[in-house]
């Protein structure tokens, strides 16, 4: 069956049935798809921001606890906005039995290695790899093609450096697993500019220093760690033959001192604290948003990606810098509404502050924003139906939505895609698409990079 580009009417039917919550209107020059298209123009600059576990509704439950409304946030309104298929090398997405039988979408989900290997090489794989093909044959990066050009790269997340996306934008690796191995494949053989991330080994989930540390496996094992903090960690990462040492920072203050004034040219930032930054601190995990107090002594998403562009806007031939919001996923996957909208809202607080840097330091001509994530967790819906396009009850700011979780694990849900630049019209013709009986159009997570290589100059 032909999915692609049914009658307008249809979709008009489509979104009466669902109402506010279709968030997939595009602007109509988005839809160009002609064969003959040309090339799309050049990026110097490109982010991609990852919302780890976030589907639609994870999106609406922090609009809805923090302002009251859906559609509140500044890149809903991106002029490039799809649904976005995630599956596996393995998988598959059937838009009809998406919305035909409601456990369709409990099967056949990707992990975020494989998404993010897509996201980052364009070519899917299977669940646990990072950065090789379903023959574990290394693939190439768009951070590796940005690196060729002379541009500067970068990688940021609020769980561990060494976890699934942000090693699915850098390392190759059979197993996501390989924590260590992939640390040291970061820090030692990359050229990456900037990472940062959690694993500190002296500190635990409340950023508390330990008499004794934690396994190293986040940053490398003991003598990674060990050489990072003597400065010595690092190979060449601009092509002169020399090795360039790693700055380590780990305090707040160092974070926050970096999104101003001049800086190192390599920046590697652990925050005193070991999985996550926030979403793993103890007390009531099922506690509503803020009741418990957050961890003071470590940056939020926004502190670090302001002071990685410090880092990387240096560069004059650009760069590429993919920006992770890793815990809304492990809320997901605890059913944890209150750390959800917690880390739903720190992750948007970040793109604010990324579209503040493109709108005062670049501009839209030469930067290409992104923002989505790798896969929906959890299984979000209304708390009056298993039904994801019903909407979730809106209790007014302040205060949680009514909404249920019909799962632990990940979906297979189309999630929301938002793009903004000269570039981003293009990306609709960049590989598999279809459409949607109540999302709508929809790319695949392979375009991502598909369109990256072809825009990045």
């Amino acid at each position: 069956m032909n999915l692609f580009g049914p009658c307008i009417k249809k979709r008009v039917c489509s979104a009466l049935i669902v109402g506010s919550l279709l968030l997939t209107s595009i602007a109509p020059v988005a839809l160009a798809k002609s064969p003959t298209s040309p090339p799309p123009p050049p990026a110097k600059n490109i982010i991609v921001m990852i919302s780890d576990g976030c589907g639609y509704n994870q999106v609406n439950a922090a609009n809805l606890y923090q302002h009251g409304r859906i559609q509140a946030q500044k890149y809903e309104k991106f002029p490039v906005r799809f649904g976005m298929s995630t599956y596996s090398y393995y998988g598959s997405y059937d838009p009809l039995q998406a919305f035909k039988n409601l456990d369709y979408v409990k099967n056949g989900a990707t992990d975020s290695a494989a998404a993010a290997t897509a996201m980052s090489t364009g070519i899917k794989t299977y669940d646990a790899a990072i950065g090789v093909d379903i023959n574990k044959a290394p693939l190439k990066h768009v951070s590796e093609q940005a690196e060729e050009l002379g541009k500067a790269t970068g990688v940021v997340t609020t769980v561990q450096l060494s976890h699934a996306t942000p090693a699915g934008f850098v390392a190759h690796n059979p197993s996501r697993n390989d924590y260590s191995g992939i640390a040291r494949e970061m820090l030692l053989n990359s050229a990456t500019d900037v990472i940062m991330g959690a694993g500190h080994p002296w500190h635990d989930d409340n950023g508390h220093r330990k008499n004794t540390p934690n396994n190293y496996q986040y940053v490398g094992g003991q003598s990674t760690w060990d050489a990072l903090f003597a400065g010595t960690a690092g190979a060449d990462a601009d092509g002169d033959g020399d090795n360039d040492p790693w700055t380590l920072i780990q305090e707040r203050g160092e974070f926050q001192a970096l999104m101003n004034g001049p800086t190192p040219g390599r920046v590697c930032g652990v925050p005193q604290v070991y999985t996550t930054l926030q979403q793993a601190r103890s007390g009531d995990d099922k506690a509503d948003p803020y009741q418990v107090p957050l961890n003071g002594n470590v940056p939020t998403l926004a502190e670090m990606s302001s002071g990685a562009l410090n880092v990387l806007d240096n560069d004059p031939d650009g760069f590429f810098l993919m920006i992770e919001g890793g815990a809304i996923d492990w809320a997901g996957h605890a059913n944890q509404s209150g750390r959800l909208i917690e880390e739903e809202i720190d992750f948007n607080q970040a793109v604010e502050a990324v579209i503040d840097w493109v709108e005062k330091n670049s501009n839209w001509n030469e930067t290409l924003l992104i923002v989505t994530g790798d896969h929906e967790t959890g299984y979000l819906t209304s708390s009056s139906s298993q039904k994801a396009w019903i909407p979730l009850v809106n209790n007014g700011p302040g205060q949680l939505p009514g909404m249920q979780w019909n799962s632990g694990n990940h979906t297979n849900s189309l999630i929301p895609f938002y793009a903004k630049g000269r570039a981003a019209r293009h990306l609709f013709r960049m590989g598999d698409r279809g459409n949607d009986p109540v999302r709508g159009y929809y790319i695949d997570n392979t375009a991502i990079a598909k369109l990256i290589f072809a825009t990045m100059e």
